[in-house]
C-alpha cells in the first residue's frame, strides 16, 4: 500500500495502453486459431480459439471499469469509483472460473467417449503452429500485463493477464494433444482431452485465487490485522496524540479508507487540536499513499484532567 507515483489520469492511461495491446493480439490470435481448427481438423484448437475470444471480453470489461473507477468523486459517490476496479477484476475472474469450468467438461466428456470406444481425429499440422504462435505470443501478453499491473497496483490488470496466461496454458495443452496425435498416432489422441483437464483445473484454481480478496473488498472487510496496527502505531507516534482507538479499514480500489478516534489533551486550543489531526493525516498518507481517504474523531484525554 504505497504511493505508485502516478497520477489518476497516467495510470488510467498506462492500464487502456496495455489493455488495447492485448486486445490487438487477441482479436488477430482468434481468428487465426478457429481458422486453424477447421482447416486443420482441430476441435482442440477450436477451443483454443474460444477461449481467445473469452480474453477479448475480459479486455473489454477492463477497459470499462478502469474508465469508471478513474472518475474523481461525485455526489453519488463520493468515497470515489475505486471498487468499480474491484468489480471488474471479480468480473474477469468469473469469467476465468467460466472458461476453467467449460473446458474441464469438454476435456472429461472427449474422455469418456474415448474409453467407451469413441475416436478424436488426427489434427493437421496447421493447428500445430497455430498453438505454437499462441503460446508464444500470450506467454509475452501474460509478462507485459502484470509488469505494468503491478508497477501501477492494478488488481484488474493482473487479473486480465492470468487469463492470458491461461490461454498460454491451454495453447501448451493443444500444442501437446495436437502434436502427440500427430506424431504418435490415433491411439495418443487421448493426450489432448488429458492435458486439456490438467490446464482446466490450474485456471479454476487462479480464477478462486484472484476472486477471493475482491470479494472481501466489495464486502467491506477490514485490513489486516498488522496494517491496522501500524495505522494506530503511524498515529500514535504523532506529538499530540495521546491515544488511537475505534480504527475502522477498508480498501476502496487502490486507495485505503481509514476511520479513527485520537484522543489529545482537553487543555489545548481547537487550533492547536486540528493541527494535531493535520499532522495525523500527513502521517499516514506518507505510510499509504496520497489518495487514502482518512476520517478523524477527537476526543479528550479523560485521565489528563
Amino acid at each position: 500500500m504505497s504511493n505508485i507515483g502516478f497520477t489518476p489520469e497516467q495510470r488510467k492511461r498506462k492500464i487502456e495502453n496495455v489493455t488495447l495491446q492485448g486486445a490487438a493480439v487477441n482479436l488477430a490470435l482468434s481468428a487465426g486459431k478457429i481458422a486453424a481448427g477447421v482447416w486443420g481438423r482441430s476441435a482442440a484448437m477450436l477451443a483454443d480459439g474460444v477461449h481467445s475470444l473469452s480474453d477479448l471480453l475480459s479486455d473489454f470489461v477492463v477497459l470499462v471499469f478502469v474508465r469508471i473507477s478513474s472518475k474523481k468523486n461525485d455526489r453519488d459517490h463520493e468515497y470515489g469509483h475505486g471498487k468499480f476496479e474491484t468489480l471488474a477484476t471479480l468480473i474477469v475472474s468469473l469469467i476465468l472460473l467460466a472458461v476453467g469450468a467449460i473446458f474441464l467438461a469438454d476435456g472429461i466428456g472427449s474422455i469418456v467417449s474415448v474409453l467407451s470406444g469413441g475416436t478424436i481425429s488426427r489434427p493437421g499440422y496447421v493447428a500445430l503452429a497455430a498453438a505454437a504462435v499462441s503460446i508464444v505470443s500470450k506467454e509475452w501478453l501474460y509478462r507485459y500485463t502484470v509488469r505494468v499491473g503491478r508497477q501501477v497496483e492494478s488488481p484488474v490488470m493482473v487479473a486480465n493477464a492470468w487469463h492470458h496466461r491461461s490461454d498460454a496454458l491451454s495453447s501448451i495443452a493443444s500444442f501437446l494433444g495436437i502434436g502427440g496425435a500427430i506424431l504418435l498416432g490415433d491411439r495418443w489422441t487421448l493426450l489432448d482431452p488429458l492435458a486439456s483437464c490438467g490446464i482446466s483445473i490450474a485456471i479454476v484454481v487462479v480464477a478462486v485465487k484472484m476472486a477471493g480478496p475482491s470479494l472481501n473488498e466489495l464486502l467491506d472487510r477490514s485490513l489486516p490485522e498488522d496494517v491496522e496496527q501500524d495505522i494506530i502505531s503511524a498515529a500514535s507516534s504523532v506529538c499530540g496524540v495521546a491515544d488511537v482507538h475505534g480504527l475502522k479499514t477498508r480498501r476502496n480500489g487502490t486507495s485505503v479508507i481509514i476511520e479513527a478516534h485520537i484522543v489529545v489533551n482537553p487543555d489545548i486550543t481547537v487550533r492547536q487540536a486540528h493541527d494535531i489531526t493535520i499532522a495525523v493525516e500527513n502521517s499516514l498518507r506518507a505510510k499509504y499513499g496520497q489518495d487514502t481517504q482518512i476520517s478523524l474523531h477527537v476526543e479528550p484525554d479523560v485521565n489528563a484532567e
